[in-house]
């Protein structure tokens, strides 16, 4: 995106946007409070949250936000920092590409390919229906694995580069 002026913050759109966008994440596997926290900071102006102003925000438990952030701060897209002289912790949105960074330094796409090869063999081998099923299941993460690299140095270059389109695309399949 490029650098406008900014926009009147419209409290109500946020809200609906941050239900929208973790219904969503859900229904992609997030856990669904981790997936409303997620949505909350991604909108937040601040640049860091407490656990206290994301309950705040979400109208939720002050158990189910603690849940959701040691979720976040576990997979790498939350950062943790202390807070000087108070008890309170401070919750920000990691580094830019935060998520498919994370997943690339945590490893998760090779041990999925791994555990699939293994299950290959658990089956009775690549013969066997499950085994094709498993074999299939293990080239995709390895190849994700093997492209991820080349993607994210796509993706900066691609962000150093004037933008070409609106960041609304309706049709991602017209590319």
């Amino acid at each position: 995106m490029s650098a406008t002026a900014p926009a009147t913050r419209d409290e109500t759109a946020v809200r609906g946007f941050i239900e929208t966008y973790s219904a969503m994440m859900a229904d992609y596997g997030l856990p669904r409070m981790a997936a409303r926290v997620m949505a909350a900071e991604l909108a937040a102006e601040e640049d860091a949250l407490t656990a206290a102003d994301l309950a705040e925000r979400l109208g939720a438990s002050p158990a189910a936000i603690s849940n959701a952030l040691k979720y976040l701060t576990h997979i790498g897209f939350l950062i943790r920092e202390s807070v000087p002289n108070s008890r309170r912790d401070l919750y920000r949105v990691a580094e830019q590409d935060w998520y498919t960074l994370s997943l690339l330094k945590s490893g998760r796409f090779k041990e999925l390919a791994d555990a699939a090869g293994n299950g290959v063999e658990a089956v009775g081998g690549p013969d066997t229906v499950a085994g094709k099923r498993l074999g299939d299941v293990h080239d995709f993460y390895r190849f994700i694995h093997d492209q991820m690299p080349i993607l994210m140095e796509r993706w900066t270059e691609s962000r150093q580069d004037p933008p070409v389109s609106s960041p609304h695309v309706d049709d991602v399949t017209a590319h």
